[in-house]
């Protein structure tokens, strides 16, 4: 099972985010987490190559089973996503990075732009200052169209 760790950074800016070539999609910068590293690091290490931004004090906002399932509704690929939430930085965002194209995009905007349908659940979460980190499962097909979404806040105290 891959395990993939991104980073939601909110500031005066907007969020900065990240469009991946292939589909188009906004994503939160991030990526494979590598062995022995924790998530929180995998998410600092991964945000910074992407975006040459450090991230301060992120805290864990959600967990994610993704499961993809073929045609015979088997599951042909799953992996664990942890994203966290930040706040301030520091660094000066790269001019290029070969991951897409690196934009500032509004909070507005967020819910407009084109994603997996899955991550506006976690934007939205990410947004709305909750204690609790969103956990849960989003089921997609090969070609990435959601067929259903399990959520479950678990909390902090």
């Amino acid at each position: 099972m891959q395990r993939v760790a991104n980073g939601i950074l909110v500031t005066d800016e907007g969020i900065l985010l990240l469009q991946k070539p292939r589909r188009g999609w906004w994503v939160a910068p991030g990526g494979k987490m590598e062995p022995g590293e924790s998530v929180k690091e995998a998410c600092m290490r991964e945000f910074e190559e992407e975006t040459g931004l450090h991230l301060k004090n992120p805290r864990l906002i959600s967990v994610f089973t993704v499961l993809i399932e073929d045609d015979s509704h088997q599951i042909v690929d799953e992996w664990m996503m942890f994203s966290f939430l930040a706040t301030e930085y520091s660094g000066t965002v790269v001019d290029h990075t070969d991951e897409g194209i690196l934009s500032w995009q509004s909070v507005d905007s967020i819910f407009k732009l084109p994603m997996a349908k899955g991550d506006y659940e976690i934007f939205r979460h990410a947004l709305s200052n909750h204690s609790e980190v969103l956990s849960g499962t989003f089921r997609y097909t090969q070609d990435y169209t959601l067929l259903d979404v399990k959520l479950d806040a678990v909390s902090k105290d």
